[in-house]
C-alpha cells in the first residue's frame, strides 16, 4: 500500500494515472492521509471529484468503496441489512432437524446472514480502502447527522454481533454539487477543498494526458469552445469529462480542428440538455471561432 511522503510525490502519482491535481488539492489529500481526516470536495458537476477517488484508490493500492447518496437513503441501506430470506430458510432447516441448541440459534444472526453495505465494508477494510461518499448533498438531514458519528469514531455497533471498529480509518472523500447547503457540523469534521473549472492551459493539459491521440490543434479548439460554452447561461455547463468526450469524438471522426459544422454534428458529446442545445446551436459559429 502506497503512502506518499510529500505533496510533490502525490501530484506525480496522480499524474501518472492521468489525474492532474493542483497543489492545493494535493495538499488537502496529503494532510488527510497523514491525520486521518475526511475531505469534503465541492464543485461544479464534471470537474473530477468522483474521478479523484477512483484514481487515489489506484495509486495508493487501496480498494475503492463507493456510497452513492440519493434522496431517502437511510442508515440501513448505507451500513448493513440482514438477509431475512436466507435466515428464514435456515430457521426452517433447523426446525426440520429439531435443532434447538443456543449455538445453532445464534447462527441465525451470524455474519453469514449479514449483508454488508458500503459503510460497514469501509469500517472493516480500514486503511486498506478509499471510501467515496458521493453527492452527499442529495441525502437528507437525518442521514447527514448519522454520518457525523461514523466520521468521528469510525465504528459500527451491530446489536446482534457487537461493535466493529477500524484500527485506522479509510481515506474518506465526500463530494457535493451544492444542490443544498451542508450543515456546519459535517464541514467541521472535514478538510475542505473547492474544485472549480480548470484554466484553459490546465484543461488542455488534461486532454493531452487523458487522450494523447487527439491532435494538438483539435484539443486547443475544443477546449476553447468549451470555455465559451461555460460563459453562457446553460442549465448544465459542460464539465471536464465532456471536454474529453468531445475531443475524443472529433478525433475518432478524423477531424483536425473544430468548426461550426462539426460542432453541430457532435454537439451531443458536450451539451446534454435539450434547452441548452437550442440556445447553443445558433451561436456555434462564434463558439468555435479561433
Amino acid at each position: 500500500m502506497t503512502r506518499p511522503s510529500s505533496v510533490a510525490e502525490l501530484i506525480e502519482l496522480l499524474r501518472g494515472s492521468g489525474y492532474l491535481a493542483d497543489r492545493g488539492l494535493a495538499t488537502a489529500i496529503h494532510v488527510a492521509l497523514a491525520l486521518d481526516r475526511p475531505v469534503l470536495l465541492e464543485g461544479e458537476v464534471g470537474v473530477g471529484k468522483t474521478e479523484l477517488a477512483k484514481v487515489l484508490a489506484t495509486v495508493l493500492g487501496r480498494v475503492l468503496i463507493r456510497l452513492q447518496c440519493y434522496e431517502g437513503i437511510d442508515a440501513n441501506q448505507a451500513m448493513y441489512e440482514w438477509d431475512y430470506a436466507r435466515q428464514l430458510l435456515h430457521i426452517r432447516a433447523l426446525s426440520e432437524r429439531s435443532v434447538t441448541d443456543d449455538a445453532a440459534v445464534d447462527q441465525v444472526f451470524g455474519p453469514r446472514f449479514l449483508l454488508e453495505r458500503p459503510l460497514l465494508r469501509a469500517v472493516q477494510a480500514g486503511e486498506q480502502a478509499v471510501l467515496l461518499i458521493d453527492e452527499i448533498d442529495r441525502a437528507d438531514d437525518e442521514f447527514e447527522a448519522f454520518l457525523l458519528e461514523l466520521l468521528s469514531d469510525f465504528q459500527v455497533s451491530i446489536p446482534e454481533i457487537g461493535t466493529v471498529a477500524a484500527e485506522r480509518p479509510p481515506l474518506v472523500l465526500l463530494t457535493s454539487n451544492r444542490t443544498r447547503e451542508l450543515h456546519d457540523a459535517l464541514k467541521r469534521r472535514c478538510l475542505y477543498h473547492w474544485i472549480g473549472y480548470p484554466s484553459f492551459q490546465r484543461e488542455l493539459e488534461i486532454v493531452r494526458v487523458r487522450r494523447p491521440e487527439v491532435p494538438d490543434a483539435l484539443a486547443r479548439s475544443v477546449v476553447a469552445a468549451v470555455t465559451r460554452l461555460r460563459e453562457m447561461e446553460l442549465a448544465k455547463p459542460p464539465g471536464v469529462a465532456e471536454t474529453i468526450d468531445w475531443a475524443s469524438t472529433c478525433a475518432f471522426l478524423g477531424i483536425g480542428q473544430l468548426d461550426a459544422e462539426t460542432a453541430e454534428l457532435t454537439l451531443g458529446s458536450v451539451v446534454k440538455d435539450h434547452d441548452d442545445e437550442d440556445l447553443v446551436r445558433p451561436r456555434l459559429g462564434d463558439i468555435v471561432a479561433t
